[in-house]
């Protein structure tokens, strides 16, 4: 009886250890820390070298290929600067490191973008003329656009990094959506589903720009090309030019659409942001400990959620567009957003793909890489991290208030954390 019942247990502890044993060979690998780089333009550490891979043929040409990518991010050999490669003819940039540079390229900066509307009869967001967009530059003076007194609802989008969005490109939706669905109901962020370009068919879960407006880096990219440097690409999202205030600019406009017509700038701008690393954190001190303890404490990591982890390698994503490739899958990553929808606020007023419950939503912004910025919030209207926490309301209420009622010296301590970012 007694060797029965050690057997019994023996058993019973078999099973529930076979389950984690016997899984598949990419399953049961731990997941890894993803690597960083130190935020700083004079170290050379952008590229993932660690098992990356572009072409998923396990070739060495992947930094060459990351270089060719960076160099077309940087505006090429000659920049967009000229109207052989379609600028315009309304833009806001002549490159994608116009907006994304400090302080290495692909980060974010002090550049912002300006975008206006109106409400209707009922409420309703209604779009300026041409759309909530309104470029900055032009190559006439004749088309520049300016909005009338009659939109009323403006704001100002500062540029934001995208070192890293590999790595939240490889984030399954169901690990955003069970991260949002243990949120505090009254803290919940909201997800929403957008089209991908390069499935035509597909919608998901949406996690690149301050509405969430993109869910692939390839659809972004694209979204970009198009919207601040006037260069159309072969989608049918992207294929027709932008207008200047709701008035074809084709007059001015020498090169035929789609002017990307394979796709090719725009796949290397998404091999680009792939292939870099996300900003990792500076020295540490005691202060930044303790402030990092706080910040969880206080409710700021519910929607500044502190890790994910990426989907495995060789996952099928966007639509089944695009395999995750080695040096992205089963990464943990430290974004400090939940990529959701919140509204604090702050929100800009302007709807784009979440309807109109969207209006007043911005997305948690990422806090990896904030130490280099000195120009807080979604509008760059907020110089100090003390005034962004005091900024947050609604849905952020109680975070706020909870900071309020730290000492000084944790208020110091907090801050400390996030200048370590």
């Amino acid at each position: 009886m007694k060797f029965l019942k050690i057997f019994v247990l023996f058993l019973f502890a078999a099973a529930l250890v076979v389950p984690f044993s016997f899984t598949s060979s990419v399953e049961g690998q731990a997941a890894t820390e993803a690597a960083t780089n130190d935020g700083d333009s004079r170290s050379d550490d952008l590229f993932i070298a660690d098992g990356f891979d572009y072409n998923g043929n396990g070739t060495a040409d992947d930094k060459a290929r990351f270089d060719e990518a960076r160099t077309e991010f940087e505006g090429g050999d000659s920049g967009h600067e000229g109207n052989a490669d379609g600028l315009g003819p309304v833009y806001n940039a002549q490159s994608c490191r116009d907006c994304h540079q400090n302080p290495d390229t692909g980060a974010g900066s002090q550049i912002t973008e300006f975008r206006a509307g109106h409400l209707n009869g009922i409420g309703n967001f209604v779009d300026a003329p041409g759309g909530s967009l309104i470029n900055q530059r032009a190559i006439a003076a004749a088309i520049t656009e300016r909005i009338s007194t009659a939109e009323t609802e403006t704001t100002r989008r500062v540029s934001i990094t995208v070192l890293g969005d590999g790595f939240v490109e490889a984030i399954s939706n169901t690990t955003l959506q069970n991260n949002v669905a243990a949120q505090p109901a009254a803290q919940r962020g909201t997800l929403i589903n957008v089209d991908v370009f390069e499935d035509g068919t597909t919608q998901r879960v949406g996690r690149f720009g301050w509405k969430d407006q993109q869910a692939s880096l390839l659809s972004f990219a694209a979204d970009a090309y198009l919207n601040e440097m006037g260069i159309t690409s072969d989608f049918p999202q992207t294929t027709n030019e932008n207008t200047s205030n709701g008035n074809s600019v084709a007059g001015f406009d020498a090169v035929p659409d789609p002017e990307d017509s394979e796709n090719e700038d725009i796949q290397l701008f998404a091999d680009f942001m792939r292939g870099s690393r996300p900003i990792g954190r500076g020295p540490g001190s005691a202060a930044a400990t303790t402030g990092e303890g706080i910040f969880n404490s206080i409710g700021c990591a519910v929607c500044h959620t502190p890790s994910f982890t990426t989907a495995p390698v060789g996952t099928l994503i966007n639509g089944g567009a695009f395999r995750v490739l080695p040096g992205l899958g089963n990464k943990i990553i430290h974004p400090f957003s939940d990529f959701a929808l919140h509204n604090i606020g702050t929100g800009d007023g302007i709807v784009q793909n979440g309807g109109q419950g969207s209006r007043n939503q911005v997305r948690t912004a990422v806090l990896w890489g904030v130490r280099s910025k000195n120009e807080l919030m979604h509008d760059a209207e907020t110089h100090t991290f003390n005034d962004a926490i005091l900024r947050h309301a609604g849905q952020a209420t109680t975070a706020r208030n909870n900071f309020n009622a730290l000492s000084t010296a944790n208020k110091g301590n907090l801050i400390a954390f996030l200048l370590r970012l």
